[in-house]
């Protein structure tokens, strides 16, 4: 599933995202230096919580240019055609559990303001199109924002060595979502019930005239 979605500006003084940008995948090849240069921008907190300890220029370069050719897939998001958030799938061969991974990055610029959870989002929606049922995730444990992240989707942190690790139950996630479709179904056929009961009575009051007014 390939897509490009505008994430909308709000009014200022709104409770909801004031940002502006477009969410889609890279290509793998053609577009590495855009994945490259947003992990190289990053500050020196981002970038240890990223990659859970600092990691230098010259092996951000090395980790970009693997994820190019070993399947991961890459979901950025892009303001005035430069990337400042990204959302990795990685393939579930290079996890010591048989799970896909899933990392984020998001630029100081765009923090607090939804692009975490956009990107969190659109990753799920790649991630059920491809099969998975389950999602491995791992962030440094000071890292909060992160942290805060995974729970609202349902993850399960643990904490051990300095790292949380979890995972995010996908099918799970499907039946608590088909719960408020099941009640409203629900809601409709009583509904429609209660509609053919007051046809009937009304047909029947009329007929033996109880219905007419004097």
């Amino acid at each position: 599933m390939s897509y490009q979605t505008t994430v909308p500006t709000r009014a200022k003084g709104s409770n909801k995202s004031t940002i502006r940008g477009t969410v889609r995948i890279l290509s793998q090849q053609e577009e590495l230096p855009l994945l490259r240069d947003h992990l190289l921008r990053l500050d020196r907190t981002s970038r240890h919580d990223r990659f859970h300890g600092f990691m230098d220029d010259s092996f951000i370069e090395r980790y970009a240019e693997k994820c190019a050719n070993d399947g991961t897939l890459i979901i950025a998001y892009f303001e005035d055609g430069v990337v400042r958030g990204a959302a990795e799938l990685h393939p579930p061969e290079q996890s010591p559990d048989a799970l896909p991974e899933i990392a984020f990055s998001v630029e100081s610029t765009v923090r607090r303001k939804g692009v975490g959870s956009i990107l969190f989002t659109r990753l799920i929606a790649e991630a059920r199109a491809k099969g998975y049922q389950s999602l491995r995730i791992t962030t440094g444990a000071q890292n909060e924002a992160m942290r805060a992240l995974a729970n609202k989707f349902g993850a399960h942190l643990t904490f051990r060595y300095g790292e949380s690790t979890g995972s995010i139950d996908l099918a799970k996630q499907d039946q608590t979502e088909a719960v408020p479709s099941a009640m409203a179904t629900t809601m409709e056929a009583a509904r429609a019930i209660t509609n053919v009961n007051r046809a009937y009575w009304g047909m029947m009051l009329r007929m033996y005239g109880w219905g007419r007014t004097a």
